[in-house]
């Protein structure tokens, strides 16, 4: 049994919650939790529960909500947890072990953590922590002074753990991290010096020394004008520091910034994998302030230029011309209404959401020097929108976090990434959902936040139409989840990233396509070199040309195999092209852990209609996986007018592509998933369950 005081007041036994009744008898067990094993008088817990004067009857009341709430714990167990609520003449007791309620449990992680003395065992004590809190205390008590006053308490504790967080991160040198996580808590507690003044810190070991003085000068300002005060200690400690170092060359001290590249936070390890789903740790991440290097940029593979990136892709410049300084030593290539400054509107540092770079980025060149085109097209006066699409696994969240990374400092008001879900388990993200995030990431305080989607969509396009931001929405499913999240500004510019063409968005908002296709024997060598090293790879480059063409070319495909071959550093590529040969383990093989290029392929399949998942199933019986709509129809048993709407529903999925008129193909890695999901569960008559069949 547990007790929870940090969010809504309730009591759980295994995965069911107790049914506790209305909001004074919650406010009586709360009161008693936060004294626990003490008698709590009555008269206590009548002035608790009362504002104004309390009625007549109140300790019938009173006496009622202790009766209910000694047969609900009976009921849910208490005894056998050693719990008893006793009554002490005209005082109650509610007697039992203190680490089942979570506040105390928090508070026991909280001493524990010496953020200073030993920080990298208090980051995941205060992670566990902070973890307890399920939103504001006391929520569902009563609204009167004492309990308001108890909530503010356990708030003040919550802050302290994550200023407490920040300087632990900050100790290890993680100062990207003590960022993230004060920033959103600076901007709902924007008078808490405490916080700014680790915030400030944070921002200025990142390099962001504007940013850190402008939270400064905020703050100063709120203080005066709400409180008629000046900056305390801790603040002007933070000020003074950051402009001392300033003034002695200090600068950024937790890394050095790759010389006009992307910066390192990434580095080689983790980032978004290739086939369009967000790097590890959700949708959240602090990313740089980077532009793409000026001039003519060294090949990535060697790591120089800027810093080694994820995802998917050939051998790439990436910038190419775009990021050419002008004649008059300009930045070239700013997106569309570029202008100087931060924007008007503009509180507390920028949001920089953007996932970790991705890691041995390589190629796609032409694909990024498109995202420029279109993202930086001023002629319109309207907010550029780009959508990056193509098949499952090939790359596109790496092209699109790439780019935006590479040209996150033409956006100083922010950058904004959501991976709307849309190809992946459970459902698509509501378009609520992810506007509340950007409201907050953009300074909106939650009670401000409109519940609707309309509401907030309103407010989100209002807040940023004379910002320079950029917005990056991963995996997106349909164009209507997309429209409410579009930015209204002439200055920002949006990504969108599908395995749909999303039509719709062309039709309607000028969206800009562009397409991402699997790699060709000379990339697919490259991305297998840049990730087993480049001698495994010359030392048998025809085996390696096998594994592209076994792999169809898809960059997840071809990470997944490189995975394989690192965790078995004595095989050669040969042994490897042998195995997957076998169209029977070949799918298997092409998986990681949690990725792979199977349970990418479902979630695309998992999105069809049952009929449309029928033909899919019929086109991979194919002997070539080339067809056109007669042969798709014969075997599918479907009419022509049926088949065709399918192929082409099919080719907007880039479940197969329309190389020609009436000219299909499949391709190879397709057709066994759909052989597999046939054979395992027969032929599909429902088409979107989750697991294609």
């Amino acid at each position: 049994m547990e007790f929870s005081l940090l969010g809504p007041i309730a009591v759980t036994t295994g995965s069911a919650e107790l049914s506790l009744g209305p909001a004074k008898r919650r406010s009586v067990l709360a009161l008693l939790l936060l004294q626990p094993n003490t008698t709590v008088p009555l008269e206590q817990l009548i002035d608790s529960l009362w504002e104004e004067e309390p009625p007549e009857h109140a300790r019938t009341v009173v006496q009622g909500h202790v009766s209910r709430l000694r047969a609900t714990l009976a009921e849910g167990g208490a005894e056998a947890y050693g719990i008893e609520l006793a009554t002490h003449g005209s005082a109650y007791l509610l007697r039992l072990p203190e680490e089942l309620i979570d506040a105390h449990r928090f508070g026991e992680l909280v001493a524990l953590a010496r953020p200073e003395a030993a920080p990298a065992d208090a980051v995941p004590l205060l992670r566990e922590a902070l973890g307890l809190w399920r939103g504001p205390a006391l929520t569902g008590t009563v609204t009167s002074p004492p309990f308001a006053a108890a909530a503010h308490a356990l708030e003040e504790r919550r802050l302290t753990a994550v200023e407490a967080l920040g300087r632990a991160h900050g100790t290890l040198g993680e100062h990207e991290q003590a960022a993230a996580i004060l920033y959103s808590a600076a901007v709902n507690h924007p008078l808490r010096e405490g916080l700014i003044a680790g915030l400030m810190r944070a921002l200025f070991h990142t390099g962001r020394q504007s940013d850190a003085l402008e939270w400064f000068h905020r703050t100063r300002r709120l203080l005066n004008e709400e409180l008629g005060v000046d900056p305390g200690e801790r603040l002007r400690g933070a000020y003074e520091e950051i402009l001392r170092a300033e003034a002695a060359g200090g600068g950024r001290t937790g890394a050095a910034r790759p010389a006009g590249g992307a910066r390192g936070t990434g580095g080689a390890s983790g980032g978004t994998p290739s086939g369009g789903t967000s790097s590890g740790g959700g949708r959240y991440g602090a990313s740089g302030d980077s532009r793409p290097a000026t001039g003519s940029a060294a090949r990535p593979v060697d790591g120089t230029g800027r810093a080694p990136v994820q995802g998917s892709a050939g051998t790439d410049e990436a910038h190419g011309a775009a990021g050419a300084p002008g004649s008059d030593g300009t930045k070239q290539g700013t997106p569309a209404g570029g202008r100087g400054g931060s924007g008007s509107g503009r509180t507390g540092a920028p949001p920089r959401l953007l996932p970790r770079p991705p890691a041995r980025f390589l190629g796609r060149e032409a694909q990024l020097a498109a995202l420029t085109t279109v993202l930086t097209d001023g002629t319109t006066g309207e907010s550029p929108l780009a959508v990056v699409a193509g098949p499952a696994g090939v790359g596109k969240t790496a092209c699109a976090v790439q780019w935006a990374h590479l040209y996150a400092g033409s956006f100083p008001d922010g950058q904004l990434f959501a991976d709307l879900r849309g190809f992946g388990e459970g459902d698509e993200a509501p378009p609520a959902e992810i506007l509340g995030d950007f409201l907050l990431a953009l300074g909106t305080p939650p009670e401000r936040v409109p519940s609707s989607a309309q509401a907030a969509s309103a407010l989100f396009r209002s807040l940023v139409a004379e910002r320079r931001l950029l917005v990056v929405l991963d995996n997106a499913r349909s164009s209507a989840q997309v429209r409410p999240l579009l930015p209204g500004g002439p200055h920002c510019a949006t990504v969108v990233t599908s395995r749909s063409r999303l039509d719709g968005l062309v039709a309607t908002d000028c969206a800009r396509p562009v397409g991402l296709q699997t790699l060709g024997h000379e990339e697919g060598a490259a991305l297998l070199g840049a990730m087993l090293g480049p001698d495994r790879v010359a030392e048998d480059p025809a085996a390696a040309r096998e594994l592209v063409d076994l792999c169809d070319g898809l960059p997840l495909a071809l990470r997944a195999a490189a995975a394989q071959l690192t965790a078995r550093p004595r095989w050669r590529l040969a042994r490897l092209a042998a195995a997957l040969r076998d169209e029977r383990r070949r799918l298997a093989l092409l998986s990681a852990e949690d990725t792979g290029i199977a349970a990418a392929l479902r979630m695309s399949v998992a999105r069809l209609s049952a009929d449309d998942a029928r033909l899919l199933s019929a086109l991979a019986t194919s002997a070539d996986g080339h067809l056109n709509a007669s042969l798709a129809a014969a075997l599918a048993g479907y009419d022509p007018e049926r088949t065709q709407d399918g192929l082409d529903r099919l080719t907007e999925m880039h479940l197969v592509d329309e190389e020609a008129t009436d000219v299909y193909t499949i391709s190879t890695l397709t057709q066994l998933f759909a052989r597999d999901e046939r054979g395992e569960g027969g032929e599909s008559d429902t088409g979107g369950t989750g697991d294609g069949s």
